[in-house]
């Protein structure tokens, strides 16, 4: 929700780049930052499913999003962008996507569910509380949206830049809560599904839906960081490799931090 209100707010007020590096700022930051302090807090064993078909879906979702913003196949206009026909192509892998989810679903321990804390809520507490919610993030993505185009041009720098470090680790400060409280509780397979899962739903659901509604000019030179997105998540299935367990160990997650880091000195150097 953070990042679909970020980035639809931005793509809404014509600031395309922010919308956009958003995006592609919280991928990385869920993989290397996220992934990688959850590891560090606890190796994170990663199932077969996960190795098998949901990081893959993952990384043909950035390889999409990268041949469509390049590719310019249904654009009206001679500069790359994303078309609200590539939106509507993003939205219909999403679609498969949630097929997938709800097949897995099927398959899942239903009595483990019932036993968990909260399953008792009732549904207009429930909605009540989601309905709260969303508004303070639409609140809170205007404010994200008005600040950063303000620092922007205060500090000089082009708004992709303040999307891919300050509104992209904002956005995921979420994912990162999550993930490493789910790994310092042994919950490992939330946290890693937590960050994948998100991943999937930043480039299909969030780029699909906003670009279906305004179509979003892109710089090629954020091709840079999505080869970044790209390295990031082939970074998960090499340490799981490495590992020879399906592990992310804690090294690895350090690994993941530095490396996170090197990105953003470089980011700001290039800004």
């Amino acid at each position: 929700m953070p990042e679909l209100l970020v980035t639809l707010l931005s793509g809404l007020q014509n600031n395309a780049d922010l919308a956009i590096a958003n995006i592609v700022g919280s991928n990385i930051a869920n993989v290397l930052l996220v992934l990688g302090c959850a590891a560090i807090i606890r190796p994170l064993p990663v199932k077969n499913s996960t190795v098998v078909s949901e990081i893959p879906f993952s990384l043909t979702a950035a390889l999409l999003l990268g041949f469509l913003a390049n590719a310019a196949l249904f654009s009206t206009v001679p500069e790359l962008s994303i078309s609200r026909l590539d939106g509507a192509i993003l939205l219909f892998f999403f679609l498969l996507f949630l097929v997938y989810v709800y097949m897995m679903s099927k398959q899942g321990d239903t009595e483990q569910l019932a036993r968990r804390p909260g399953a008792d809520h009732s549904i207009p507490r429930s909605s009540i509380y989601i309905a709260l919610g969303i508004v303070g993030l639409y609140a809170g993505g205007q404010l994200v949206v008005t600040s950063a185009v303000d620092l922007a041009n205060i500090v000089g720098i082009d708004d992709s830049v303040i999307g891919l470090t300050i509104v992209a680790v904002g956005t995921s400060l979420p994912e990162l809560v999550a993930s490493c409280v789910a790994a310092y509780r042994g919950e490992t397979d939330i946290a890693v599904g937590n960050v994948v899962g998100s991943n999937i739903f930043n480039i299909l659901w969030i780029v699909g839906f906003t670009a279906s509604i305004v179509e979003l000019p892109f710089e090629a030179i954020n091709n840079t960081d999505l080869v970044m997105v790209i390295v990031a998540s082939t970074l998960i299935l090499l340490s799981l490799v490495i590992s020879r367990s399906n592990t992310i160990l804690r090294w690895h997650g350090a690994v993941f931090t530095v490396l996170y880091a090197g990105y953003l000195a470089f980011v700001i150097d290039r800004g």
